[in-house]
């Protein structure tokens, strides 16, 4: 599975640039770091994402991408998560486009790799009780946060407009789907800082979620960044975060800038759409959890 995806970056002049374990501040939300001391001065957090970084980088090569590892410190015990999680993602381009193929490497796997030990349970033969992974690909099904909103409250959820998804409504917004559907512009409270807002309705958020059927949730969640050096300032005090932790991530800013965007997906979420239903558990050698250190 990473092969394809690394050899479709790869193969699309994409440049693989490894980004650091080890960062001064959050990316995405303070409540989910790992804290670490940093010999006897400094505390620094395992990364959370290394998409600040590859910003930087795109700057310099245009489209890049990298794998994590990536960490969460979020107890959350849910066949959806471990506490470390694999994560690949560019750092410039347009989305959108970009993160249909990126899924429908999935299918090439299947057909162009033979796998060892269990086969996958996305068979491609006809009247199988699981989605076909021949149908995985392009063009998948599309609406709005405000659309996506109204159908699950006309099918039961509580959700009110300006609230994130949880497990339960992803689950329930793909049912009867049998590729993933992808959600767009949602509101800009419930998206990181970095988020560019959409110029016509500055409460939403330039940005889409893929999120897949069968309750396996988002596997990909990317979109625009700010490019603007005094809107990324306001959503960083608005973030309560510390401009001194992001003062590289200003400068990118402040001394030029241009339109740039990316996203990130979970490459073990994603292989656990493929292979088998099941948890990450089962899908990992060596799973992080939240009562486990030791194999």
């Amino acid at each position: 599975m990473i092969k394809a995806v690394r050899d479709y970056f790869d193969s699309h002049g994409f440049t693989l640039v490894d980004t650091p374990i080890f960062t001064p501040a959050a990316c995405e939300g303070t409540t989910t770091l790992f804290e670490v001391n940093y010999f006897d001065d400094e505390k620094v957090f395992l990364t959370q994402s290394g998409q600040l970084y590859n910003e930087a980088d795109a700057m310099a090569f245009g489209k890049v991408y990298c794998f994590g590892p990536t960490f969460r410190a979020e107890k959350s015990k849910t066949r959806r998560h471990l506490d470390r999680i694999l994560d690949g993602g560019t750092g410039n381009g347009v989305c959108h486009p970009r993160r249909r193929k990126t899924i429908g490497r999935g299918s090439d796997c299947l057909r162009n790799r033979p796998r060892a030990g269990k086969p996958s349970h996305r068979t491609t033969s006809p009247g199988t009780r699981h989605q076909q992974l021949e149908t995985v690909k392009a063009p998948f099904p599309r609406m709005s946060y405000d659309d996506a909103v109204k159908a699950l409250q006309a099918r039961g959820s509580e959700i009110q407009w300006g609230g994130d998804f949880g497990g339960p409504d992803e689950t329930m917004i793909t049912e009867g789907l049998d590729r993933p559907l992808m959600v767009d512009r949602y509101p800009t409270q419930v998206k990181a800082f970095y988020f560019e807002p959409d110029p016509d309705r500055p409460e939403l958020a330039l940005g889409v979620d893929v999120i897949a059927p069968e309750g396996y949730g988002e596997l990909i969640g990317g979109g625009q960044r700010i490019h603007n050096l005094n809107l990324l300032m306001k959503r960083l005090e608005e973030h309560k975060l510390p401009p001194e932790a992001f003062n590289w991530y200003i400068d990118l800013r402040k001394y030029g800038s241009v339109p740039h965007a990316g996203f990130g997906m979970g490459i073990e979420r994603f292989r656990s759409l493929d292979v088998r239903p099941g948890t990450h558990s089962r899908d990992h050698p060596y799973p992080r959890m939240l009562y486990r250190t030791r194999p």
